[in-house]
């Protein structure tokens, strides 16, 4: 087959600025690669902590950890209290006794959350 235009001339592949600007965008390919693909991990005193599976926020407000804190009894205490009355006998008696447990707690985390916040 017959070529109007000559194909271009090879371009020595081992010039030196060749050289430079392919491994210059490399590096930068892989820089970039590497910080979508694989992040590095925080450097905090909490991830270094294994065994700690769930962390409180440290700028969290008394009254934001109290408030949660009241929400979550109020949930437990719903849960405990179904459970109760599907029981019967002995462990119908130590359901209840948990449910008070949780009952006193909140009373306590209300009346904590008073102290912040009078309202």
């Amino acid at each position: 087959m017959f070529k109007p235009t000559p194909n271009p001339p090879e371009a020595d592949r081992s010039s030196t600025s060749t050289k430079s600007k392919t491994k210059k965008q490399d590096e930068a390919e892989r820089r970039a690669l590497d910080y979508y693909l694989q992040p590095k991990p925080e450097k905090s005193e909490d991830a270094s902590k294994p065994d700690q599976l769930f962390t409180v926020s440290k700028n969290a407000d008394n009254e934001c950890l109290l408030a949660n804190l009241s929400e979550n009894l109020a949930s437990a205490d719903a849960m405990i209290s179904n459970l109760a009355f599907d029981l019967e006998g002995p462990r119908r008696h130590i359901a209840l006794g948990i449910q008070q447990l949780i009952e006193m707690s909140s009373l306590l985390a209300s009346r904590a959350l008073d102290n912040v916040d009078p309202r």
